[in-house]
């Protein structure tokens, strides 16, 4: 979802910025970078360890989502081609699932903003879902046996390396949006694209 259909990124940075301002820590966004994908625990959990802060991870991120799904009020867009691409596979006779390592209260907030039905979806997975999250598979395996396909007959769509990684090892095929990072930290995708207007063909025809 995140860098794929939406790039909340900059948004997420923002309010997790202001979360550790409000408990006295200052941080930079350039901490997060390491934890882009993993999920909020690990985005905000990675960052509060580098500074051998003390931190809920709970409250945390209760907190940072408060201030997130207030920022994102009448700000956030669907990223270049997000609606066509789905309407395309849709029509295409091809399943969908979003699966996201952030919890469900982001993604539902994150799909009301850009104005897309989660009903749209044949399933959505959160980070909620899976004890590991990327770039352990988990999330993915669980996302193909939701939609019952052989994760070796789904494309994964991801923009983080962690998404990569977590991709390749549940057997999926994946294509990279360069969204987030520069096909140089995306390594290890079958496919690429700058977003969801550019994706090649083959990226949809391989089966």
């Amino acid at each position: 979802m995140d860098g794929v259909l939406l790039d909340s990124e900059p948004f997420i940075t923002k309010a997790a910025i202001k979360m550790f301002a409000e408990l006295g820590l200052k941080v930079q966004p350039h901490d997060f970078q390491p934890f882009t994908g993993t999920g909020e625990d690990r985005f905000l959990g990675g960052v509060a360890e580098k500074y051998n802060f003390p931190f809920n991870v709970e409250t945390g991120k209760n907190r940072t989502y408060d201030i997130y799904l207030e920022i994102i009020k009448d700000k956030l867009s669907p990223l270049n081609g997000a609606w066509k691409f789905i309407a395309k596979c849709r029509a295409a006779g091809k399943k969908l699932a979003i699966a996201s390592s952030a919890d469900m209260r982001k993604v539902k907030g994150n799909l009301a903003e850009i104005k897309i039905n989660p009903d749209t979806f044949d399933a959505v997975i959160t980070g909620s879902d899976v004890v590991h999250k990327k770039p352990a598979p988990d999330i993915f395996l669980l996302a193909a046996q939701k939609i019952c396909l052989a994760p070796k007959d789904c494309l994964v769509v991801e923009d983080a390396p962690s998404g990569i990684a977590a991709a390749k090892a549940a057997g999926c095929k994946c294509l990279a949006i360069t969204s987030s990072f520069t096909p140089d930290n995306l390594l290890g995708a079958d496919f690429y694209a700058q977003d969801l207007a550019n994706v090649p063909t083959d990226a949809l025809k391989w089966k």
